[in-house]
């Protein structure tokens, strides 16, 4: 009986040997989850993507005046000039063909009569006016019959029968803001001012010119 209990004993502690020996060889701790095979010691770690840029808005297209300087002193530079009715070139203006001259010479062609020329570029309201805009007036006729450039807050320069020169006169004086109509615009390219007119060109306006001069003057007093 005690040979047996012996037994046991020594069975006892060379299961308990084995069992320590084997929980010491084997130094793996359980993982709680269950990992991706072929996963390394070093995940890489994902960050978000960042934000696409925001692109910029488009650019607002500016719109193109003329040189209003250079118009102007061209222009001035012509002060003096002789009336002369139907004409258009420094030996008599009238006052149309004294417009078209002055753009001309600025690389523009406008329309030889004033009643075309009033329907050019964009219209502007009295209170917005600027040195280079166009001003039109009623003088002989209903409607546009006579034209001007303006060169200052108050002032423009035409080409009037009367007196018969080239001068500067005051859009406030009683006579011309009696008989104001209304003021134009010309951009830097108009569409019917995109070059210069060719020669061909040239000789026919002035033959219109003259045929017009045989009517009868449109230009103011």
């Amino acid at each position: 009986m005690q040979d047996c209990k012996r037994l046991t004993v020594v069975a006892l502690l060379a299961l308990a040997s084995f069992t320590a020996a084997c929980a010491s060889s084997n130094n793996a701790r359980p993982r709680p989850f269950p990992m991706p095979s072929g996963a390394g010691e070093n995940p890489v770690v994902q960050t978000a993507d960042p934000p696409p840029s925001t692109p910029l808005p488009p650019s607002t297209p500016r719109t193109a005046d003329l040189d209003d300087r250079s118009l102007i002193a061209t222009a001035l530079s012509f002060r003096g000039a002789p009336y002369r009715n139907g004409g258009s070139d420094p030996s008599g203006f009238d006052c149309s063909g004294f417009i078209q001259y002055v753009f001309a010479k600025v690389g523009l062609a406008v329309p030889r009569e004033v009643h075309e020329q009033y329907k050019v570029g964009r219209k502007i309201d009295e209170d917005e006016l600027k040195p280079g805009d166009l001003v039109f007036f009623h003088t002989i006729s209903h409607g546009a019959s006579h034209v001007g450039l303006l060169v200052g807050n108050d002032t423009f320069v035409h080409a009037p029968s009367s007196k018969g020169v080239v001068r500067v006169e005051h859009l406030s004086s009683s006579y011309w803001a009696s008989r104001f109509l209304g003021a134009r615009r010309v951009p830097a390219e108009p569409e019917v001012a995109r070059r210069r007119p060719s020669a061909e060109e040239s000789t026919v306006a002035a033959a219109t010119g003259a045929r017009s001069a045989s009517r009868g003057s449109r230009a103011a007093d």
